[in-house]
């Protein structure tokens, strides 16, 4: 399922006042949920504000939910490992804008997760007025990041081609990739997803053809390197 975007794809600019708008907060705090809550509503009052408190959470509400403008999605929460939701998302729904918001200011950090797809990075420490400001302006069409963090720098081109690589991942293939480095056999994997052992080993082999890897544990600790099964920062706890 796809969902529909009230207005444009993603990259058109709208008024975000004209209508109501609709934003999911994923986050499993609930006190940075009601921050980030106040934060909408202290610059968009009539916006429509959905919580969820864990990926499964979201993709729950996302079947539910036909008219949504914006997910605000934390990088460390139940269900999510480093980029693994982003990634999901971002396969799943390629026209609904995704802003991370997260504790880590690292800019390697911030920059992969706009190369992944996101159309904004929040850190937590900013103050609510900021918070307001950086959501209208993805949801007028531009992409938003701390105007203080370096970005400029890039990366090499092993890592940048990897990068590449792992967001060819469908979004059951990033499902895949994130149990296998919990350690789960592809038994184990075909109970979690409620799918055959032969589907979880087609989804290993697709794996690690598209990592350009020769084993599970090579495509672990590629996905690892890059942050995508893991959090991103050891510090940076959200």
């Amino acid at each position: 399922m796809r969902l529909r975007l009230r207005e444009a794809s993603r990259g058109r600019r709208r008024n975000v006042q004209s209508q109501t708008t609709t934003i999911i907060i994923a986050d499993d705090h609930p006190l940075f949920r009601g921050a980030l809550r106040q934060a909408v509503a202290s610059t968009m009052p009539q916006a429509r504000v959905v919580e969820a408190s864990g990926m499964d959470d979201l993709n729950a509400t996302l079947t539910q939910e036909r008219d949504v403008d914006l997910i605000l999605l934390d990088l460390t929460m139940p269900g999510v490992q480093g980029f693994s939701g982003l990634m999901s998302l971002r396969a799943q729904y390629p026209e609904l804008p995704v802003v991370i918001v997260s504790a880590t200011e690292e800019p390697t950090v911030i920059r992969r997760a706009m190369d992944f797809g996101a159309s904004g990075f929040i850190p937590k420490s900013i103050d609510i007025d900021s918070i307001g400001g950086a959501i209208q302006a993805v949801l007028a069409g531009d992409t938003w990041t701390p105007p203080d963090v370096d970005l400029s720098a890039s990366e090499d081109a092993e890592t940048a081609d990897l990068v590449r690589r792992l967001g060819t991942l469908t979004p059951q293939q990033v499902r895949v990739l994130t149990m296998l480095s919990e350690g789960l056999l592809n038994k184990q994997i075909a109970y979690e997803l409620g799918v055959s052992e032969a589907t979880v080993k087609a989804h290993v082999s697709a794996i690690l053809d598209k990592l350009g890897v020769d084993s599970r544990t090579q495509a672990v600790i590629a996905a690892s390197k890059i942050g995508v099964t893991q959090r991103p920062s050891p510090a940076g706890a959200d």
